[in-house]
């Protein structure tokens, strides 16, 4: 059997690396790895290979950025191609992003069957296109892997029960793998920062960086955690965060936080072990701190991650001052960590068995 993988974002890059690598431990099927290019900056994207030993992509589509539709027609185009010279059995894809919507709609309109990796999350407002792509890859997927029950309950309410299958989450596998590769304390040493003594943060989504308000109220939020709590927050910059406050004429403000450039997962997850709370957009960034034993401000209007809102452990904000100090106010108040929410660490060998079950694997 052949399967080939599409990648294109840097949540995409981490699951990968533990999917691809049991596939090719467990000999399931022929690996064929495709890069769409959607995060083309290289501290986004070859870092991200190089740290977690992910093998050259066999294809890239080199995509870029630009408009939704330019991007998700590009990397549709791109898989085409790719799908009909490839030839495979399936087409596994991740997440939430334009690129797996576009791998999604070229293999399912070639009759390959869908593998959906991270099915089943539901979050409003229902016009984020995030959340326009995950419920549509999910309508034309084949098998849907979810991180957790909550997932499983969101598609049989709509309706899809054939091939769903709940496997836990492979952020998690990779969490427990390269824990002991974590260097926090060097880490903070190298940044200046005090263990236990700052905060993590970043900003990326569209709606929040691309509108003057939005970008401004969360930088003036940053700066307030800064002033009301005596703790520096470090912003590693996103390419587009940074040139929307070039944009907006809001550099002053991002001089007075402590910033550096986009950095790979192990610097991530070293300070974020080494942080006292993460304040972020990101909807994998929210996850791994509540691996780290971290709390977490999600600045956005709700989160895919409802089972760590429900218990309180993160807390939702609005990108304005108030609502991201309040935020901040509340996750620093000890609070018991909620355990085995996303599963044993074992998600990326659940997922090969849901695909080996599936009819086109044994055919």
């Amino acid at each position: 059997m052949k399967v080939v993988s599409l990648v294109g974002a840097r949540p995409q890059f981490v699951k990968e690396a533990l999917v691809g690598e049991a596939a090719r431990r467990l000999n399931a099927w022929q690996h064929v790895l495709v890069h769409s290019g959607q995060h083309y900056d290289g501290n986004m994207s070859d870092i991200f290979f190089q740290e977690l030993g992910i093998p050259r992509p066999d294809h890239h589509l080199g995509i870029g950025s630009g408009s939704h539709a330019r991007m998700t027609a590009a990397a549709l185009t791109g898989m085409e191609d790719i799908l009909l010279k490839e030839k495979p059995d399936a087409l596994l894809v991740y997440g939430d992003t334009n690129t797996t919507l576009a791998g999604a709609l070229a293999a399912v309109k070639l009759h390959v069957p869908v593998i959906h990796v991270e099915a089943g999350i539901r979050m409003l407002p229902k016009t984020m296109p995030e959340e326009i792509n995950r419920v549509l890859t999910d309508r034309i997927s084949a098998v849907m892997c979810c991180c957790s029950d909550l997932g499983r309950r969101n598609l049989a309410a709509e309706g899809l029960t054939d091939g769903v299958c709940v496997t836990g989450d492979v952020m998690y596998d990779l969490f427990l793998r390269m824990r002991p590769r974590f260097t926090p304390e060097e880490t903070c040493a190298a940044m200046s920062l005090h263990p236990g003594e700052f905060a993590l943060a970043t900003l990326h989504r569209d709606y929040n960086v691309d509108a003057p308000a939005s970008l401004r109220g969360m930088l003036e939020g940053l700066m307030g955690v800064q002033e009301e709590y005596g703790i520096p927050v470090l912003l590693p910059l996103h390419p587009r965060t940074r040139k929307r406050a070039q944009e907006f004429d809001l550099v002053p403000l991002l001089e007075r936080l402590r910033t550096c450039d986009p950095i790979g997962y192990l610097e991530v997850m070293s300070l974020t072990c080494a942080s006292r709370f993460v304040i972020s957009d990101s909807g994998g960034l929210q996850k791994e701190a509540y691996y780290a034993g971290r709390r977490c401000a999600v600045m956005m209007p709700d989160t895919g991650w409802r089972e760590l809102t429900d218990c309180g452990w993160n807390v939702l904000c609005a990108p304005e001052r108030e609502s991201i100090l309040q935020a901040a106010s509340r996750i620093m108040t000890p609070l018991a960590c909620p355990e085995g929410t996303y599963g044993d660490g074992k998600a990326a060998e659940s997922i090969i068995g849901a695909v080996r079950r599936m009819p086109f694997a044994r055919a």
